[in-house]
């Protein structure tokens, strides 16, 4: 299954209580945390993907096993999000990312990889990059992608201080991604 950090059962609820029990759950959810709603309403699938985008969440994605949605929605405060300072030096563009001769290194929460990534992506969550650097060549050109660009600039920071050399912040991010995706659920 999918690494989510607070779970919430609305099996056995018709429309609107699985939106309606999400919505008083996400008051204790994080801004960045990933909630897991497990439903059986079919209806879920549309609804809270509808809900998710009215109110500003990220809605990652949802798989079915056995008759039960499994939907999973990342907490996001789009003021905050969308306007945070981006301020490491080097950016690159999505395209010129995907069309460079680096690594694409997808700092986003393993849910948000597994429902689509760039191929070839490697996955490092922001939160496991202190710990997992010693996978990344430091010499080599690494191009740090998230959803918007925030948690991509400041892992490129983490990069550069740790003596990478050549890193880039990739702008939009996966928001304004258009190209294939690969999916790992």
């Amino acid at each position: 299954m999918i690494k989510s950090d607070v779970q919430l059962d609305a099996k056995g609820l018709a429309c609107p209580m699985p939106i309606v029990k999400t919505k008083k759950a996400m008051n204790d959810v994080a801004e960045g945390q990933v909630l897991e709603i497990q439903a059986t309403d079919k209806g879920s699938v549309a609804d809270l993907a509808a809900w998710s985008k009215t109110v500003g969440h990220q809605y990652i994605g949802s798989n079915e096993d056995n008759g039960v949605f499994y939907h999973y929605i990342r907490k996001c405060n789009l003021e905050t999000s969308e306007s945070a300072e981006k301020t490491f030096e080097q950016t690159i563009s999505n395209e010129d990312a995907v069309n460079g001769e680096g690594l694409i290194l997808d700092v986003r929460e393993a849910a948000e990889y597994a429902f689509g990534h760039i191929p070839g992506a490697k996955s490092i969550p922001m939160g496991d990059l202190a710990d997992r650097m010693n996978e990344l060549d430091p010499a080599q050109t690494i191009y740090v992608i998230c959803r918007t660009g925030t948690r991509s600039d400041l892992a490129a920071q983490q990069l550069a201080t740790a003596a990478f050399t050549n890193i880039y912040n990739v702008l939009p991010g996966m928001t304004a991604y258009t190209g294939e995706l690969e999916k790992e659920v």
